[in-house]
């Protein structure tokens, strides 16, 4: 598309300029006239095509000859940047192969230079070729009267960085009402099991009408065994839609099977009896064998089961068999303007110049009634206060220009043509990607990296850069947040897919299972493959594909490996099974191109060296088994930033990353091998993230650590009784930068009250802090000497979290209270058997969830200890284990607050009754569990308050749990009218399904980004 594809070149342009002059280029030039000739001739020719990009721009939307001219434009500064690529690669690796060296390696210079001349010979006639292509487009300009200087006028580019609020939904009040009423209702002749349809064109808010409903508390209260939210798209693959059904059920292990009939003898165990109710968006398919799959699921269910289906049209609706269709119609005027107005001006409109409004009104006239066109020119206009600015948007021709075969909306073509040139090809490449894939921040950045996209800035690194980006594209909603329940990202809207396909163009291709339609060639630098069997189409595809720059194939399983021919690939991601791994990389070892690389899912006994020849590589990600150690020459990976390594055999890591001076980010997942960490890590002095998780092994930290100044991530700290060839606590004390998560174990080898103060935790943005001393009791230490070290461990104000284990001190100092920790809203207190109360004066007033666990003298003195929880005002969850033996009655009257919605007791050894007034006035409890506690037999006597829905018991006396499994005897009378009990493992009323039990404040590890 004209000057979508015209603004990708001027980015295209710029970065040829900026190689061109860059160090390893311009050196490697110098003295060489045939060379220094054709670069002159080459910035002359690419001046000459950039100063009409702006016309074609114009043209290119209505003349096909120029589209093509833009294609071959397109194509032929892709090649030069693979030529200039490949100059500064060789000037790289000559440069490390000159700091390796051995004095007689150095004598032999005189042959190295002749490698070098063959190397201009072959590199020389790549660039006349290119320069004769592109004077030869410079020639076709003229024939097409393509002119200089003409096109709109270019603004200032701006790059917001703030996120639109998700609370954005005007006019669906009434919509989502129908909605809910028909999910609740039965059909016409009584049917409670039925499909029902949301037609409506695209962006007219289907899918978010769909999600208010599902979401709404009426729906919460109906009652449905299982909620399943699905994405369908363009095809409607049964297998696919069956193994989601099952991974979301949670009645069963989630099947990889590809066989149809074990996937559907699962999918029927785990529907059978239930009543669910299963949302199928953005469904396109008219085929009666779909509509056929969909009554099958409804015969499975029981009365009430519904599928609610979102369509763009209304034939969709007729061959799904849907009993009632709801159209959806464009929002009013009112909501228009309402939506456009929290869109475009940060604090209404209400100041907003008289003129800009009134303009503003005759956009959102134009994007007839549209949201997600209003929200895009809404992001466009965001903080504009340039009439000129409004004005040329409102009159811009795109609004009436015909576009035949796309679906594109006016307003979202605006929205990319006012991107600043350096996004649009980070927006582009994205259509490489699947509709309604997760996006991931730090992935996406990555790989933009790799392709480089991000322009270098001296105040920021490269992931900084990516990240704003990144975040101007979210405040453009060309990026949205997930609302999926399983994976948390972003995601592009199907129209903005369509958009970013459209931009990229033959340059860029992405195969779905049984999807080949699409025809790969020459020009095709990003291809990706998802979900499918496609070994025979990659052969094919890698064959005509040699120029490719990135290459994603995901969720695959590999036999052969007959790949890589692509010389000038900049990414590789491979995740699925590959049989063939040796092979594969002795392979890769060759692409000197390479920046981003990572193979998951595979194994493999020993990593050969050949990785440690890819000079450029900037990220490696390996999720791979059996390796017991990283190559010895590491140390080559000059240019690795992202080091990401997740294998349970890893074993050592080679002290030679140590010399990685560029490495930013370092991460060691499931390495349960690992004992410790290089000696020389504070040569790392770029390091900005270090995590290691689950790594039980690893007992000290290397030395110096304190002199890791750029350290802002630190998973965890593990103090070492003696100081030799380790770090002690009082080097945290120089890591200024430090914030998010922290872990400080084996703390009982803390020397001194002292030694815990030069830690300086209080100024640290910290907000999640494990404070751990060693379980063992041989090795805990002295309790008056732990409680100086904890004194002395005070954390920032902002902790949100806050954890202490295995302390043996009598008590916890002042500072875990609401003056000094405001803002904690988790305290987890574990293993402290001597502590007998909480810090004397208020907890944090913000807390919402306390874990008591193993704390016996406190759970004994609980009426004395911990009387003041009553008062905390914003306290939900409540989770206690292994009350003191003393303990018979639990919780007593009136100990905890109203506001507790979550209350779990576990492992209480005489407890043999709750207490008859202490549930009462617990008017907001919803969920109770009470585990291990074989002595109960006595519900409380006034029972439970009207708030509670879930009741779980599970270990507790026999005879007890046996009346209540037959729902007979007085307990069970005091129980019946709770909704949902689940006895033993055993559902005994209320829907089946497990509820969650994972609490919202409760700190999670890391997340382990694909």
């Amino acid at each position: 598309m004209a000057e979508w594809g015209i603004a990708f070149l001027s980015a295209s342009i710029s970065v040829l300029f900026d190689r061109m002059a860059s160090p390893e280029v311009a050196d490697f030039m110098l003295g060489r006239k045939q060379t220094e000739k054709l670069s002159r001739k080459l910035k002359t020719a690419m001046r000459s095509v950039n100063a009409v990009l702006a016309d074609a721009e114009e043209k290119q939307l209505t003349d096909p000859l120029v589209k093509d001219w833009v294609d071959d434009l397109k194509d032929v500064l892709f090649d030069a940047e693979d030529i200039l690529e490949e100059i500064a690669t060789e000037a790289l690796q000559r440069k490390l192969d000159a700091e390796s060296s051995t004095t007689v390696e150095k004598a032999l210079d005189c042959i190295s230079n002749t490698f070098l001349d063959t190397f201009v010979n072959e590199v020389e006639p790549k660039m006349e070729e290119v320069l004769d292509r592109l004077e030869d487009l410079t020639k076709q300009k003229d024939c097409m009267g393509l002119k200089v200087g003409v096109g709109g006028k270019q603004h200032p580019e701006q790059v917001l960085t703030s996120y639109v609020s998700e609370s954005d939904t005007f006019g669906r009040n009434e919509d989502k009402k129908k909605i809910i009423d028909l999910l609740l209702s039965s059909d016409e002749s009584g049917n409670e099991r039925c499909v029902i349809a949301i037609v409506g064109m695209g962006g007219i808010g289907k899918t978010t009408l769909a999600q208010l409903a599902y979401n709404d508390s009426r729906v919460e209260q109906a009652k449905f065994n299982l909620k399943i939210w699905f994405c369908v798209s363009e095809e409607f693959v049964v297998p696919n839609v069956m193994k989601s059904i099952i991974d979301q059920s949670a009645t069963s292990s989630a099947s990889y099977t590809e066989d149809p009939e074990k996937l559907q003898a699962i999918l029927k165990e785990n529907l059978t009896g239930k009543k669910f109710l299963l949302v199928l968006d953005d469904v396109w398919s008219e085929k009666s064998r779909h509509q056929e799959f969909l009554s099958q699921l409804l015969r499975y269910g029981t009365q009430g089961s519904k599928i609610l289906v979102t369509t763009r049209n209304e034939s969709v609706a007729l061959a799904m068999k849907a009993t009632a269709t709801h159209h959806l119609k464009l929002l009013s005027n009112d909501d228009c303007w309402s939506l456009f107005e929290k869109h475009a001006f940060p604090d209404g409109s209400s100041n907003a110049d008289p003129e800009i409004k009134d303009i503003g009104r005759q956009i959102v006239e134009k994007c007839k009634g549209l949201p997600l066109a209003i929200k895009a020119i809404g992001d466009l206009l965001w903080s504009e206060s340039n009439v000129e600015r409004w004005t040329n948007i409102l009159k811009s021709n795109l609004w009436d220009l015909h576009m035949e075969g796309t679906d594109i909306l006016p307003a979202l073509r605006l929205s990319y043509k006012y991107l600043p040139s350096f996004l649009k090809r980070c927006f582009a490449y994205c259509s490489i990607f699947p509709k309604d894939y997760i996006l991931k921040k730090g992935q996406l950045v990555l790989l933009w990296m790799a392709e480089g996209f991000l322009q270098q800035s001296e105040i920021e690194t490269m992931e900084e850069v990516g990240n704003r980006y990144f975040d101007a594209l979210v405040s453009r909603s060309l990026f949205q947040k997930s609302l999926g329940a399983y994976e948390s990202g972003f995601v592009m809207h199907d129209l903005v897919h369509d958009l970013a396909n459209f931009v990229t163009g033959q340059f860029g291709f992405m195969r779905l299972k049984g999807d080949n339609s699409k025809e790969i060639g020459r020009m095709t630098r990003y291809l990706s493959y998802f979900h499918g069997n496609f070994e025979k189409n990659i052969e094919e595809d890698l064959y005509k594909a040699k120029q490719l720059r990135t290459f994603l194939v995901i969720s695959f399983e590999w036999k052969e490996i007959k790949m890589l021919r692509a010389q000038c690939l900049k990414v590789l991601s491979l995740s699925g099974r590959i049989r063939q791994l040796t092979e594969l990389f002795d392979s890769i070892g060759k692409m000197k191109h390479l920046r981003y690389l990572h193979v998951s899912n595979s194994v493999i006994k020993e990593l050969p060296n050949s990785i440690c020849m890819l000079y450029n590589l900037q990220t490696l990600k390996l999720s791979i088994g059996r390796f017991e150690r990283l190559p010895r020459d590491m140390w080559k990976l000059k240019h690795l930033r992202y080091l990401d390594v997740y294998n349970p055999s890893l074993k050592e890591l080679p002290n030679s990353i140590c010399m990685l001076c560029n490495l930013q980010t370092l991460k060691l997942s499931m390495c349960v091998e690992l004992e410790r960490l290089p000696r020389d890590m504070w040569k790392l002095i770029n390091l900005r993230h270090l995590e290691f998780d689950y790594t039980c092994k690893l007992k000290e930290m290397p030395i110096q650590m304190g002199r890791l100044k750029c350290l802002q991530t630190l998973s965890k700290f593990i103090v070492n009784k003696h100081d030799n060839g380790s770090s002690n606590i009082g080097e945290l004390g120089n890591l200024i930068n430090l914030r998010g998560k922290l872990l400080i174990g084996q703390l009982q080898n803390v020397r001194s009250a002292k030694d815990a103060l030069d830690a300086r935790l209080k100024d640290k943005r910290l907000e999640e802090l494990v404070l751990e001393w060693n379980p063992s009791k041989q090795v805990r230490g002295i309790s008056e000497s732990q409680r100086g070290v904890l004194e002395n461990l005070q954390s920032h104000e902002k902790l949100k979290s806050l954890t202490i284990q295995s302390y043996d001190g009598r008590g916890f100092p002042d500072w875990i209270g609401h003056i000094s920790l405001p803002s904690l809203c988790y305290l987890a207190l574990k293993d402290c058997p001597e502590v007998d109360s909480f810090p004397e004066g208020r907890l944090p007033s913000n807390l919402k969830q306390i874990v008591i666990r193993r704390c016996e003298k406190l759970i004994a003195n609980w009426k004395k200890g911990c009387d003041h929880l009553q008062i905390l005002p914003s306290l939900e969850w409540l989770e206690i284990e292994r009350g003191s033996e003393n303990v018979e009655s639990f919780p007593g009257r009136l100990l905890l607050p109203t506001t507790l919605t979550n209350l779990r007791i576990y492992n209480f050894g005489n407890l043999k009754s709750l207490d008859k007034e202490g549930f009462q006035h617990l008017t907001s409890l919803v969920h109770l569990e009470i585990f291990q506690s074989p002595k109960l037999k006595y519900m409380p006597e006034e029972g439970f308050p009207a708030s509670l829905r879930f009741l779980i018991i599970w270990g507790c006396g026999s005879v007890f749990t046996q009346k209540l499994k037959r729902k007979e005897g007085d307990e069970w009378l005091k129980v019946a009218r709770i909704p949902n009990i689940y006895v033993e493992g055993h559902h005994i009323q209320g829907v089946e399904r497990f509820p969650d039990r994972f609490s919202p404040y409760e700190p999670r590890p890391y997340e382990y980004e694909y």
